[in-house]
């Protein structure tokens, strides 16, 4: 194919024809110049080694069907997204499309972008099927889901994937009191589709300067039921179950074999954190832990078999009068705010798998002089819940272990 073009000479106009490739052409010269792999190779280099995954085609097309472990960029977001899909040049990558084509030109993209060791999947995801080989088909959000949770979905760390994640997800709030307002209202709004909330105690108007989830006309309301009707009016997508009762020794086995994927701790005395952390550590659900008081909030992760546990801070409670409730030495409003955020933070990262949640870290915030202060933990070998030889192995009278003290954090 050839193209015409004008060019001014002084006086005169030179015609000259200028070559043009066709689209054949320019594909054929891009895999002349890439690696080619059929799906039986990429299936050998995924089972061994496995290489990033790239899918480039459009969002209908991933809706309908990708291979398993696929990162989804569409070619038009290649060059803009790709250094977030996949950060680290030196790491291989396989490119599929439909047909192969769109994966070709994708992959000298790459190339040119400098990641080292490229392959474009030929035949695409048509001869991946064809062969027999697995396929994963994704549940498809609705368009008013696409709509709400947009801006999830354009993090390539979250995506369509991720949302579907929250939205099967299912966490518990001990708490609908400081930390649990901010907590729950954040975690409504993700999408994360089943909140369990546990509180037997009502709304009383020295609440409502800190625990944002309720409202003047709910006084006397129980929390829980309160803290319910906010979430649903936030987010039709997710389901609340009350627990209006106080965790104990009697309950705790019932209310956590309902399969929760994380605990989200925003108790106000010490025979709840105890109970608490005993029983994620036997039931193996990991405690996003939130406290405050005055102008101080810390706030940490629970992971068990991976890090420390709350025993291992504290092995015993202090005496109630070195740890005073808010009730008794107050707590700056917005304070639980930030702290339940940080915990809302904190629950979405271990549902979705990603970043670096807070195990074996104590992230220590000061209102009045705006610092965060970090400090390692590690876990105690002779912790007597989670260390190496128990010696607790049954729930206790936690009240009579903690004589009766609260803790000097509370919501």
């Amino acid at each position: 194919m050839a193209r015409l073009r004008l060019i001014p000479e002084g006086s005169r106009v030179a015609i000259l024809f200028e070559a043009m490739a066709t689209y054949r052409e320019l594909l054929e010269q891009v895999r002349d110049e890439i690696e080619e792999i059929d799906a039986h190779t990429a299936r050998e280099r995924l089972d061994e080694d496995p290489p990033a995954l790239l899918d480039v085609r459009e969002q209908n097309e991933w809706d309908e069907g990708h291979i398993p472990g696929a990162v989804h960029v569409p070619r038009g977001f290649l060059e803009s997204k790709i250094e977030i899909a996949v950060p680290d040049r030196s790491q291989p990558v396989i490119v599929y499309c439909s047909g192969g084509n769109r994966s070709a030109f994708a992959a000298k993209t790459l190339e040119e972008l400098g990641y080292e060791d490229v392959a474009s999947l030929a035949g695409g995801f048509t001869d991946w099927k064809r062969n027999g080989l697995p396929v994963a088909v994704p549940r498809a959000l609705g368009d008013a889901q696409r709509r709400r949770y947009s801006r999830h979905i354009l993090i390539p760390e979250v995506g369509e994937e991720g949302q579907q994640k929250l939205l099967d997800a299912r966490i518990l709030l001990i708490g609908a009191g400081g930390l649990g307002s901010p907590a729950s209202l954040y975690l409504a709004a993700a999408g994360v589709g089943t909140l369990g909330i546990v509180d037997d105690d009502a709304v009383d108007e020295t609440n409502l300067q800190r625990q944002i989830v309720h409202s003047t006309e709910r006084l006397g309301d129980s929390k829980a039921e309160s803290a319910k009707r906010t979430i649903e009016a936030l987010n039709p997508d997710v389901t609340v179950k009350v627990f209006k009762e106080r965790l104990t020794s009697e309950n705790v086995d019932r209310i956590l074999d309902e399969g929760w994927d994380v605990l989200v701790d925003g108790a106000d005395n010490f025979p709840t954190r105890y109970l608490l952390n005993d029983a994620s550590v036997w039931h193996e659900i990991p405690i996003v832990h939130g406290s405050i008081y005055r102008f101080e909030g810390q706030t940490t992760v629970f992971k068990p078999n991976e890090g420390p546990c709350y025993r291992c801070l504290f092995p015993e409670p202090p005496p109630p009068e070195l740890a005073p409730s808010c009730a008794e030495g107050g707590v700056l409003g917005v304070l639980p705010g930030v702290v339940g955020s940080l915990q809302a933070n904190e629950a979405l990262k271990l549902v979705l798998g990603i970043g670096s949640p807070l195990v074996g870290r104590l992230l220590l915030f000061d209102a009045l002089e705006t610092t965060f202060t970090e400090i390692s933990l590690r876990r105690d070998p002779d912790c007597p819940v989670c260390g190496e030889s128990p010696t607790i192995t049954d729930y206790v009278d936690y009240v009579a272990f903690c004589q009766g003290g609260r803790t000097h954090v509370t919501a």
